[in-house]
């Protein structure tokens, strides 16, 4: 077996000039990966460069994938991702993988950032204020999910209300209101970090329902999944198409 010409191609879109180490240390496992994620995977889906990187760089967050990021992020640079959207992949993936796993990410790419001498800190992209977050955040919250949202609220026992203010003022009032990327983009990513985490089926399933709102429709989530499925396995990815089936049955 040889790697095939579209597999060389689109991998040295990414990464031009780079001999991988594992290329010469485990040839017949680059061969078999890189045919597959490099060219059958790319095939099967018409799905745009920037955006394949982003969801892939927002599903490694979610797995915690610190090495496999740092080259995906030079990939990403590589193909036109901005930095201000890395910033955000990255604010994004707080609320949903926490700060514990994040932490190493922001270092990592801070540290890509200087060796290609883009100055930090990048210009700020937060919107809201203490005053108006929490309003902004529940406008979003009821676009994406609905009546869901008071029923939730009205519905929840009194000692933890505190965390659906949370969600409204902090998940999406801090985050998803940000500039940088738009709602569309922010909801795509939510949905692959949701699915690259793993044990996040109910979550996952409002986050369908959310894409659903803001017209990322049934194929752009099983193209997610798919660009996904070298970076985070068959077992996650094939859970989260059952939940996209699920979720866009007629």
């Amino acid at each position: 077996m040889a790697i095939t010409e579209a597999a060389q191609s689109n991998h040295d879109q990414l990464f031009p000039g780079h001999i991988s180490t594992l290329k010469v240390s485990d040839p017949e496992l680059i061969e078999i990966f890189d045919n597959w994620a490099f060219d059958e995977i790319i095939k099967a889906s018409d799905m745009d460069i920037r955006l394949r990187l982003m969801v892939q760089l927002a599903a490694l967050i979610a797995c915690h994938a610190v090495g496999e990021y740092r080259a995906m992020l030079d990939g990403a640079l590589n193909v036109g991702v901005t930095p201000v959207e890395v910033k955000e992949i990255i604010y994004q993936a707080v609320p949903y993988a926490g700060m514990g796993r994040v932490f190493d990410f922001i270092h990592a790419t801070n540290e890509v950032f200087r060796n290609r001498g883009i100055n930090l800190p990048l210009e700020g992209q937060s919107t809201t204020t203490a005053q108006t977050r929490h309003a902004e955040g529940l406008a979003i919250q009821k676009r994406f999910f609905g009546e869901r949202i008071d029923a939730m609220v009205a519905q929840s026992p009194k000692d933890q209300l505190h965390i659906q203010h949370f969600l409204s003022a902090n998940c999406f009032g801090d985050y998803y209101t940000r500039k940088g990327l738009d709602l569309k983009t922010r909801e795509l990513l939510t949905f692959a970090m949701l699915a690259a985490l793993g044990g996040c089926e109910p979550q996952l399933a409002g986050h369908v329902a959310g894409n659903l709102a803001v017209d990322n429709d049934r194929q752009v989530l099983i193209d997610t999944l798919t660009q996904l499925l070298p970076f985070i396995g068959y077992p996650r990815t094939l859970n989260a198409l059952r939940v996209v089936d699920e979720g866009t049955s007629a």
